[in-house]
């Protein structure tokens, strides 16, 4: 284990978030907000203090970073942004609990959505900047963001590869640096696209801003108690076209980009993504009809829920915990089964679906013919082994890690009424990163009531959630400590 280069790369990691910063920072300053403008000054500086010492101690002519460290640096980021980023709504008192403060961060920087906020609106416009920032800035990933603007290290691929969702990352470009800059742009453009023409429904700048954040980073949160509800059909409209386009796996706008459109029509997982939508749509939109006064609204809603929750942003116009059944037994299903791979959402994701569906078929006909030869082919070519393996053994995971942390916030009761809806949903909300779940925690309400151990454990989750568990397990793992990696 090459310590000193894992501490080097966290310590740039701290100092970019001490930069970051500087905009909610900004914000403070034309917004004449003192007391948060000293909070953000105090966490900048403690943030350069602890990312310039790490660095100081963390000289080292071994740069190469290799899987091990790749996994170690990704697990232990992710925390330490976390925890110095939930500084400032602790030293304003905007959320003077330390566990609150640090659910609504890790919420933040994983794009879950999920909050404890009873009101959202009395909250400075700084600290809703920042808040929305770490959707933005935790969607396409802080790591991936350090590899675009620091010079390339040996073995940077292996960070990457840690921290970007999905089985299956390869570079768009031959440079590890160029491919980062462009998801980067390509990110920023579709973000101001999105703030473009929000301002251009009337929604005020500010506004426009921090939902364009959420949106992109796929995380929900917003500046109103009831979230997208109370805006114009137009603005709904255009949030819920822009969650499922930051749904899709962003190597399909690189091949957009450079005129591939053959390569994009024959792509598997966005041809069932798209499939995914339509008829999940079509189904909510048949059973919720009696409920709204006509089509227009029907559909509107229908389409916004189902975008918001398989692209696991968490935004609603409605409260779907009072839809029917049905409705409310697809939405579970598209909470589980997330977005594509390579985007910004959260889930299982399409692909690894796709693949395990496939594996089974090849099972069932190896099973009726033993002496057959199948392949699972994914994308137009055969599927690696390793590939297939690898999903199996994610999903065996994701199913165990849902399991217990349903079992560990079912150890306790909170004021509202907890039950197995309530906590299963929640397990399942904050593990996939979408944020609403049903009963108490429903689209309308939050998870204040949880005590601090089930914030943790539910901190835990989005976490894992988010990197996609091996680097939390890797990076905590005692023997990942003792061994050298080549």
């Amino acid at each position: 284990m090459n310590r000193k280069m894992v501490l080097n790369i966290i310590g740039k990691i701290v100092l970019t978030e001490a930069v970051l910063m500087l905009l909610p920072l900004i914000t403070a300053v034309i917004y004449v907000e003192t007391t948060a403008m000293y909070s953000f000054l105090i966490t900048i500086a403690i943030a350069v203090a602890v990312g310039g010492s790490f660095m100081a101690v963390s000289r080292t002519k071994d740069t190469a970073i290799y899987a091990g460290e790749g996994f170690v640096i990704v697990g232990l980021a992710w925390i330490i942004l976390s925890l110095i980023g939930c500084l400032p709504f602790v030293i304003s008192g905007d959320i003077p609990n330390f566990f609150d403060a640090f659910f609504e961060t890790v919420s933040g920087f994983t794009t879950t959505g999920a909050s404890i906020l009873r009101d959202i609106e009395a909250l400075s416009k700084s600290m809703l900047f920042w808040r929305s920032f770490t959707h933005w800035v935790g969607g396409m990933g802080v790591l991936v963001f350090v590899m675009a603007i620091i010079p390339s290290t040996k073995g940077s691929m292996n960070i990457m590869r840690a921290e970007m969702p999905g089985p299956v990352i390869g570079k768009l470009v031959p440079r590890l640096r160029d491919t980062a800059k462009l998801l980067y742009i390509i990110y920023m453009v579709l973000t101001l696209a999105e703030v473009i023409l929000l301002c251009f429904g009337g929604m005020p700048l500010f506004e426009s801003l921090v939902h364009s954040f959420g949106t992109a980073g796929t995380g929900g949160f917003g500046v109103k108690g009831d979230s997208i509800a109370g805006y114009s059909p137009y603005i709904q409209w255009v949030i819920a076209i822009f969650m499922l386009v930051f749904g899709i796996n962003f190597n399909i706008y690189y091949l957009i980009l450079f005129r591939r459109a053959r390569q994009v029509l024959k792509s598997t997982e966005l041809w069932v993504y798209l499939s995914i939508v339509t008829v999940s749509v079509t189904a909510i939109a048949i059973n919720t009809s009696h409920i709204y006064n006509n089509l227009s609204d029907t559909l509107r809603n229908s389409a916004f829920q189902v975008s918001s929750i398989i692209s696991t942003t968490g935004y609603s116009t409605a409260d779907f915990d009072a839809w029917p059944g049905l409705s409310k037994a697809v939405l579970l299903l598209l909470m589980v089964i997330g977005a594509c791979a390579g985007s910004t959402a959260g889930g299982l994701k399409v692909s690894r679906v796709v693949l395990i569906f496939k594996n089974i078929g090849r099972e069932v006909k190896q099973m009726l013919h033993p002496r057959s030869v199948n392949k699972v082919r994914f994308e137009g070519k055969t599927a690696e082994e390793n590939t297939v393996r690898s999903v199996a053994t994610y999903f065996g995971l994701y199913v165990v890690c849902i399991v217990v942390v349903f079992l560990l916030i079912s150890f306790e009761t909170f004021s509202v009424g907890s039950n197995f809806e309530t906590n299963f949903s929640a397990a399942i909300s904050c593990f996939n990163n979408i944020g609403p779940g049903f009963g108490a925690v429903g689209p309308m309400l939050n998870y204040a009531d949880y005590s601090s151990f089930s914030k943790v454990v539910l901190s835990v989750a989005m976490l894992l959630g988010r990197l996609e568990i091996f680097p939390l397990i890797i990076a905590f793992s005692p023997s990942t400590w003792m061994r050298k990696y080549r």
